[in-house]
């Protein structure tokens, strides 16, 4: 699928209920976790761990911090110590940042106020990761991302989990409205309002089926990353993209760059 068009993810609208996008981001949360969708990108992030000689990942748009959880413990074990992971977004999701801070012990924090990915402030420090979001920006933001980050010399992770091919739509268009009814009961934290508008008013499995298909159409692909990554300017500094994953579920298109010598 080597198109991309910028269609609007409802998630993404100022007027669309907060219940009803909670609804939706709780799901994807719970999927990514119980998938382990980005297993495929662990080495490249403890790549960048590594070159950088940091125990500290920064995650943009977080979101409702799907799969971030997960990430953490796998990471650490990799890394042979625990990895300290701090949430951050425009608009923080403070509820289920306080959540994954009780469930973690602490070692995954937020940042309360909003964070602009296009102009980190330069206070905030670690490795960068965009998991499941960098699609939601044109490409003037997203190229603003990326320059911001090497601007600062701070190494960046893009994270996309999928392979944006045809047989992905057909997916989730013909299993996931059976997915969702199955697995919602099992989504903590528990929440009424889920069941509601799950199981009585489905507005949040038609907004997850929409989302899901504008999220595909909208991802870069690796080569649309590569030519936006050639437009940073910023000298010495290195930029990868490619898809990571054989299985099902498990596909990562990704981009990481690095300042070099770091």
């Amino acid at each position: 699928m080597n198109i991309r068009l910028q269609l609007f993810e409802l998630e993404d609208q100022p007027w669309f209920p907060h219940v009803i996008r909670q609804g939706m981001l709780d799901f994807l949360r719970f999927m990514i976790s119980k998938l382990g969708a980005y297993e495929e990108g662990l080495p490249l992030l403890q790549e960048l761990l590594e070159r950088t000689q940091q125990r500290h990942v920064t995650d943009l748009c977080s979101g409702a911090s799907g799969g971030i959880e997960g990430i953490q413990k796998a990471l650490s074990k990799r890394m042979g110590f625990p990895v300290h992971v701090t949430l951050s977004d425009l608009y923080p999701n403070i509820k289920s940042y306080e959540y994954l801070r009780a469930q973690s012990g602490g070692r995954i924090d937020f940042i309360p106020e909003p964070v602009d990915a296009t102009a980190v402030p330069a206070t905030v420090k670690g490795v960068r990761t965009i998991f499941s979001s960098f699609h939601h920006f044109p490409p003037k933001a997203a190229q603003a991302i990326l320059q911001d980050a090497a601007d600062k010399r701070a190494a960046i992770g893009i994270f996309e989990g999928a392979s944006k091919t045809w047989p992905e739509l057909l997916l989730l268009w013909l299993v996931f409205p059976f997915v969702i009814l199955l697995v919602t009961p099992f989504i903590r934290p528990f929440k009424l309002s889920r069941l509601f508008f799950t199981y009585l008013v489905p507005l949040i499995p038609l907004g997850i089926i929409w989302d899901g298909t504008v999220s595909l159409l909208r991802i870069y692909t690796p080569d649309m990353l590569r030519k936006m990554a050639a437009n940073v300017h910023a000298p010495n500094y290195t930029w990868r993209a490619g898809k990571a994953g054989t299985k099902p579920g498990k596909y990562v298109i990704y981009l990481i760059g690095y300042p070099e010598g770091s």
